[in-house]
């Protein structure tokens, strides 16, 4: 899986209006006709991804979907959506009209900018499954005035002659989150409600098994080995998974290694045997039945499309 960082996003290409604080911070706007020569970026997420940082995307016109951790969100006006550092991120595919009208308003934060100003993300946000399940919001009437007031004087602090930005974009950072915390937490309310059968307990597991399949697919594909790291039974893993997301436990693991092979057939030019060797298949027939499976494709045939 391709792990980028703001270095990465800069070294893309200029078509973005971009106020960067080294490779702490970049904030920047796409819009117009811009959205549709950056050919480079738009490349890019149409792969999954991780960014190692926290992303904050704001679209104030027009309509992409992304995928965040396999799951697909519509992006609408006015929608704020958060990534965390580990989630895998891609773009869905898009209607050229919308690409074109798009308005989108973005920031990124390296992981460390974020710990030197001592701000607990995940303390703040104290449901990490709830903000996992729901990374978008929508902004409107004073939040939405609000968020756009953050924006223009960040702007104007990262293109002004301070020698302290970085003390004052941290401060300004916190500041900003507990704003946006309350509209979170309000618009979460209804996911609260639908959760309701759903215990507390079956919501930690789900989370614990999708950070250690985040960690291990690569190696690991059977039930077996996740549900020793639970300490539960597989079947009753299984269970729990599938009541938490919908989905079977399987399924998400086979999910996680499809999306690391499609990243290293087109991000790399290892040739199929190292990657059979890499995703720990026992031998290359294997690996292509089961990519077969998955994609309708042959390894060979999805590298060369």
């Amino acid at each position: 899986m391709q792990t980028i960082d703001i270095r990465r996003i800069l070294s893309l290409e200029p078509v973005i209006d971009e106020y960067a604080l080294g490779a702490d911070f970049l904030l920047g706007a796409v819009s117009g006709k811009r959205v549709e020569k950056s050919e480079a970026i738009l490349k890019m997420l149409k792969y999954p991804v991780r960014f190692d940082g926290y992303i904050l995307f704001f679209l104030r016109k027009g309509h992409f979907s992304l995928d965040v951790n396999l799951n697909t969100y519509d992006i609408h006006e006015n929608s704020l959506l958060m990534v965390v550092p580990g989630n895998i991120v891609k773009l869905s595919a898009y209607k050229e009209d919308h690409i074109g009208d798009a308005e989108l308003l973005f920031a990124l934060v390296s992981k460390e900018f974020l710990s030197s100003i001592r701000f607990d993300f995940n303390k703040v946000f104290q449901d990490t499954i709830r903000m996992w399940k729901n990374p978008c919001i929508t902004l409107q009437g004073e939040e939405l005035e609000l968020a756009e007031d953050y924006f223009r004087l960040t702007r104007k602090i990262l293109s002004s002659r301070q020698t302290n930005k970085k003390e004052i974009l941290g401060s300004l950072l916190t500041s900003f989150t507990y704003v946006t915390l309350d509209v979170w937490t309000r618009q979460l309310a209804s996911a609260r409600s639908e959760e309701s059968q759903t215990s507390a307990r079956v919501n930690q597991v789900f989370e614990r098994f999708i950070e250690l399949v985040t960690e291990y697919h690569n190696q690991e594909r059977g039930m077996a080995f996740y549900a020793d790291k639970l300490c539960l039974t597989p079947k009753y893993l299984s269970k729990l998974v599938k009541l938490s997301s919908g989905r079977s436990a399987p399924d998400w693991i086979d999910s996680f290694v499809i999306l690391e092979a499609k990243n290293l057939l087109k991000y790399s030019d290892k040739p199929i045997k190292e990657i059979v060797y890499l995703l720990n298949f026992p031998n290359q027939s294997v690996f292509y039945k089961f990519f077969k499976a998955h994609t309708g494709l042959t390894p060979s045939e999805y590298r060369k499309g």
